[in-house]
């Protein structure tokens, strides 16, 4: 039996709140004195990070290890799924990649990766008295139970407690409760301890009566009602700005900084994004179509991409090509990030089929640089200085390509090392006139300095007033605390607690 007790967080879907709920508890765990860690067994998402081992996880993940005090590792999402296509992800296992599969292989070689997520979790249950778990999507998913490694086979498999979530907001919450109680066996519903609604809007007492038919209906208590809130900076697994049915397109002004974001199909680690949304008089918007690109914008920023081979064959194809070279030649700010620096460049080759059956595709052509897609990957933390400002920066990489300069025009942007290391080298590239640029470093734009340089250029050119820099991601230590106090003050949180195993 694990040395650690646990409690297992389970949702009625995707995107209800299970990480969220998972960060709550693991914040208000560690302010409790609890040494306490998250766990969540099998993640999809492109969105990921550099632990201190050198390997990826799920953004999720790390929020959740931020709340509990601790250095994000690779055990605590020992399977990262990351999509390539609609039928195959990248298989990431404890840390580093594993292969490239489609579904059905995936699903035959769950006997090892069993092995591979009992064997994280008894690492976890070892060193810390307290183990938070989050569940994948719906836990009843009628036709993938008898392939579910990390929903309520993980919850038996170390006898964990389990707290259901729902998303009221988005209507249906009592189909979500029972209808997923209805379906649950015996054992699950003995494993199940109750539930907790999530994303209220408005007068609590008014829906105290759908709480006691819940009750009443399913047996088991409802352990919170939980508002929705604005407020509160939690870095996101899977935004919903990404999410064409779901963004908001925020209006451009003469009196703001405005940052279009090229909602590439592939799009990954858009949380390098988080900080400039929050930054004040800044307007940032993920673009869809190519006639969304107006001259209103001031800087576009291609975010990190999954896929550049079919990425850039889809730049081609929408229009999406013409528009940006269009854009930057009239003399706009264009800025790539990892896959998107890749795409700044003139050509991408791949003589291994890393991501596609073509062997080179056209880029953009907005930097002369060309990258070649290799078999390895590049997992690592970095930190250095940015050479057009001298601004520290400090981040992390992953990507498959090299990309290397093909032509004058262009200076490296950045010279950076591995933290510890005496051994740097220069990355990424800018044009001589500073107006196009590209890096591998996810997070730089996290650095106070870099980012405060890059607004402030911008805002001269506009004749507007400069601004400091926003402490950016250092403050989102405080934000765990107000997400604690949150959950804290509608949920109860002591018999929540006392369900651990």
């Amino acid at each position: 039996m694990p040395a650690a007790k646990s409690i297992m967080i389970l949702g009625t879907g995707s995107d209800v709140g299970k990480s969220i709920v998972a960060t709550a508890l693991c914040r208000i765990l560690r302010n409790r004195g609890v040494r306490v860690a998250p766990f969540k067994a099998q993640n999809m998402s492109n969105n990921s990070f550099v632990t201190i081992e050198g390997g990826e996880i799920g953004r999720a993940q790390v929020a959740q290890a931020e709340a509990s005090g601790l250095p994000p590792s690779v055990h605590m999402n020992p399977v990262l799924l990351k999509p390539s296509s609609d039928r195959g992800s990248q298989v990431i296992l404890q840390g580093r990649v594993y292969g490239q599969m489609e579904a059905a292989e995936y699903h035959a070689g769950k006997s090892k990766l069993r092995k591979v997520v009992l064997e994280s979790f008894h690492r976890l249950s070892q060193s810390y008295d307290a183990i938070v778990m989050e569940g994948a999507g719906s836990c009843c998913e009628m036709n993938l139970k008898d392939r579910d490694l990390v929903n309520f086979p993980m919850a038996r498999a170390v006898g964990a407690s389990c707290l259901l979530v729902g998303d009221i907001d988005r209507g249906g919450i009592f189909a979500q409760l029972l209808g997923s109680h209805h379906l649950m066996t015996r054992k699950e519903r003995e494993l199940t301890a109750g539930f907790l609604i999530n994303k209220f809007r408005g007068d609590p007492r008014l829906f105290d009566s759908g709480m006691a038919y819940i009750e009443k209906k399913s047996g088991k208590p409802v352990l919170g009602l939980v508002p929705y809130y604005h407020d509160i900076a939690i870095d996101p697994e899977d935004s919903v700005a990404v999410q064409e049915d779901r963004r908001v397109l925020h209006p451009l002004r003469q009196d703001t900084l405005n940052i279009g974001v090229l909602r590439l199909p592939s799009i990954s680690n858009f949380t390098d994004l988080e900080t400039l949304a929050r930054e004040p008089g800044v307007v940032l918007n993920y673009l869809f179509r190519p006639d969304e690109l107006d001259d209103g914008y001031d800087l576009l920023i291609l975010p990190g991409a999954k896929n550049v081979m079919e990425d850039a064959a889809w730049l081609a194809r929408s229009g999406w090509r013409r528009a940006v070279r269009r854009f930057a030649n009239r003399g706009k700010r264009v800025l790539g990030i990892c896959g998107g620096y890749q795409l700044l460049g003139r050509l991408i080759h791949d003589p291994f089929g890393v991501e596609s059956d073509r062997p080179r595709v056209e880029a953009l052509g907005l930097l002369p640089a060309e990258t070649v897609l290799a078999e390895d990957k590049v997992v690592q933390r970095v930190t250095g200085t940015c050479l057009m400002n001298r601004k520290r920066v400090t981040g992390y990489e992953i990507h498959m390509g090299r990309t290397e300069p093909a032509g004058p025009g262009a200076r490296p942007l950045l010279r950076v090392h591995r933290p510890g290391s005496a051994v740097s080298w220069d990355d990424g590239l800018v044009l001589d006139d500073g107006r196009v640029l590209g890096s591998y470093v996810h997070g730089v734009l996290d650095a106070p300095g870099f980012r405060g340089e890059l607004l402030n250029t911008m805002r001269r050119e506009k004749g507007l007033r400069e601004r400091a820099s926003r402490k950016g991601r250092l403050a989102r230590f405080h934000q765990y605390d107000r997400l604690a106090e949150h959950f804290e003050r509608c949920c109860d949180v002591d018999r929540i607690l006392s369900l651990m195993s």
